[in-house]
């Protein structure tokens, strides 16, 4: 049985073009779990800010994990399904408190997700592949790098 990530001093995550996210035991080395991501690769990894949740942005959903939910032999094991980019998602950030949830695309837009539901709340169009998105320290802009320049 997996310890409880959220006690880990250090939550360790990957996941690529194998469909699989694994969590590891940063001092060990040895993989503690693995959750299947069948839709895709997986792009971008993105923990909540108060470690409960692992968001993973693959082509084009994302998807929202409980961290201490032992649900890699489920079949569908994400607890949200964030629905509404057309391309690879390859950005991810959350806002200090955990509430919404922001992501880039490669289909050029960046999205802004209250988590209380499946839909975006926001979209803006970067009118070219994102590459990048952050949150400014005021928490009330959030910045965007695209192929643009």
């Amino acid at each position: 049985k997996p310890k409880n990530l959220t006690y880990m001093s250090v939550i360790l995550a990957t996941g690529g073009y194998d469909h699989k996210i694994r969590f590891w035991e940063a001092p060990s080395g040895i993989c503690s779990r693995a959750l299947p991501f069948r839709e895709s690769q997986i792009n971008r990894l993105e923990v909540t800010p108060d470690k409960q949740f692992l968001a993973a942005g693959g082509n084009p959903a994302v998807r929202l994990y409980d961290i201490n939910i032992n649900s890699s032999n489920a079949a569908n094991p994400a607890v949200l399904t964030c629905d509404g980019h057309r391309s690879s998602v390859t950005s991810l950030g959350f806002q200090p408190n955990g509430r919404w949830m922001y992501s880039g695309s490669e289909d050029g837009t960046v999205k802004i997700w209250d988590l209380r539901s499946p839909t975006f709340s926001r979209s803006f169009d970067a009118r070219a592949a994102v590459n990048s998105v952050c949150l400014h320290p005021n928490q009330k802009e959030i910045i965007s790098g695209d192929n643009n320049g």
